[in-house]
């Protein structure tokens, strides 16, 4: 075992988007196959194969916003979705799959909870200016609404996610967060074309980071480092650096949770 005594960790509870995942295989009638992924078995905990598995690193950061996941038809069944990661650091993240036809009742549930205030991440260029927001919704304290907020995020590809935004009628009362992101994205994964197009997980962590969440955000964005480099390691068939920087610093992270 590559970690200390002190760092040993049981197997990860299912959350979310893993249940989401488990629902959607029982529900294939052939298995997937990824394309171009690392080969052997793999961690039901962190999808990567067992010799990579980076589980004992796993930063959760409790939070008061919360993340709500619109997923793609395929996007949980991919070894390179992001998604997953966010579902990892951040205890109240939900997840849902998106269909055209039909809305799960408890993702309306969800939108209804007056605990929540909904934000529907998305590009402002494509959307009425009326509904566009950069920042969150002020407090307001004399009406006590302490609402949480509550990141909607898209999951998807970029067709498929402006396909879920234009056919999901039950998010048109929501407010837009357009985010503004100085960063160009760092995801090495699955590449858009467009460099200023940030992967699910970069997004949520932007968004925690517009909450005040700045432990969350930086625990997912390093997460996201972490993840990429043991994905690309396995998938070139190298040796995981259990010491290098990145290692060490996600350990000293993970110590102080």
């Amino acid at each position: 075992m590559h970690y200390p005594d002190s760092l040993m960790k049981p197997t990860p509870l299912p959350h979310a988007v893993s249940r989401l995942r488990s629902a959607r295989l029982e529900r294939s009638t052939r298995p997937f196959l990824a394309r171009g992924g690392p080969k052997g078995e793999r961690c039901s905990g962190c999808r990567l194969i067992l010799s990579h598995c980076l589980c004992e690193l796993r930063p959760v950061v409790p939070t008061r916003a919360g993340v709500c996941l619109l997923m793609a038809e395929h996007e949980t069944l991919k070894p390179s979705n992001t998604g997953w990661l966010i579902a990892d650091v951040v205890p109240d993240t939900m997840a849902f799959g998106w269909a055209r036809t039909e809305v799960d009742p408890a993702l309306l549930a969800v939108l209804a909870d007056p605990q929540w205030q909904p934000y529907v991440v998305f590009p402002g260029e494509f959307v009425t200016p009326e509904r566009v927001i950069s920042e969150l919704l002020p407090v307001d304290a004399e009406q006590d609404n302490h609402k949480r907020p509550l990141f909607i995020l898209l999951d998807a590809t970029w067709p498929e996610a402006r396909k879920i935004f234009k056919k999901s009628p039950y998010l048109a009362k929501f407010p837009v967060l357009s985010l503004l992101p100085e960063q160009l994205s760092r995801y090495r994964l699955r590449r858009s074309r467009r460099d200023d197009h940030l992967c699910t997980s970069e997004v949520a962590a932007l968004c925690l980071g517009l909450a005040g969440e700045t432990a969350a955000a930086g625990a997912l964005e390093m997460y996201l480092d972490l993840f990429t480099d043991h994905y690309l390691r396995a998938k070139q068939q190298l040796k995981v650096e259990w010491e290098d920087e990145l290692h060490v610093q996600m350990r000293e992270l993970v110590r102080g949770l």
